[in-house]
């Protein structure tokens, strides 16, 4: 008796401390909608878990003296009983994930990512053995393999490949996709934290595969817009020193 007591307890115990764990604030709108389904998920699937767990202890200690295994019963009732809650169930977690899964900061399916409204941001990542480059076609400059975002504000991120298969992933803004040759794929969110995020490749792609990360630094608005104007001004100084005359003039 003390023993299914314990095995009770620890098991109630688990489940409370998963439940009063306070979740860390969300960094992004998409890796918000993904949280939100797994808490979801776990409302679910751990009362289940310690249904099961419960039947099987108390069977375990109840029957752990019998010498020969008896027959099961039929019970019509609870196995009608056990079809329409797994039904239940399962229609449940299928709207919650269709729900989640059609939202179009996870899955984005717009025709048109290059024509963003307001101060919508976009940025082109091309992956290459073994590197990225991420250029913002808005303002016409790169950034190598570091990206840089305003926080609460739509950014669109345009993937693709110079060479073979690659995987475009920030864990932590809940962002991946694949990186395929010939081909753009989109996705989109909103960061809401301010910070810096680590992201790589995640399809091997070759002997270098491990070095194929990049960072992405979500900035307030303010200090975006500065950055931007930094990266513009820098870039026509460097074109007009590049300029005809000017190498004619400093030459002289």
């Amino acid at each position: 008796m003390k023993g299914k007591r314990l095995a009770l307890v620890s098991l109630l115990s688990a489940a409370l401390l998963a439940f009063a764990v306070e979740p860390v604030a969300a960094q992004s709108t998409s890796i918000d909608l993904i949280d939100n389904l797994n808490e979801k998920l776990l409302l679910v699937g751990v009362p289940i878990a310690i249904l099961v767990e419960a039947i099987l202890i108390y069977t375990v200690f109840k029957f752990k003296d019998n010498d020969k295994a008896q027959p099961t019963r039929e019970n019509r009732r609870l196995e009608i009983t056990w079809t329409i809650a797994t039904a239940i169930i399962l229609l449940f977690v299928g709207a919650a994930s269709y729900g989640v899964l059609a939202n179009e900061d996870i899955t984005y399916t717009a025709d048109d990512p290059v024509a963003p409204e307001n101060d919508d941001v976009v940025v082109q990542a091309d992956a290459f053995q073994w590197g990225w480059n991420m250029s913002y076609p808005q303002h016409g400059f790169s950034n190598g393999n570091e990206i840089v975002i305003p926080a609460d504000q739509d950014v669109y991120f345009v993937i693709t490949s110079q060479d073979v298969l690659h995987g475009f992933a920030v864990p932590e803004l809940g962002l991946k996709q694949d990186a395929i040759p010939g081909q753009e794929n989109v996705i989109r969110t909103v960061p809401t934290e301010p910070g810096t995020y680590q992201g790589y490749c995640t399809e091997y792609c070759g002997v270098a595969h491990s070095q194929m990360y990049f960072t992405v630094e979500v900035l307030p608005q303010d200090e975006y817009d500065q950055w931007v104007q930094d990266q513009t001004s820098s870039d026509n100084s460097s074109a007009s020193l590049d300029s005809p005359d000017e190498l004619t003039a400093l030459a002289n």
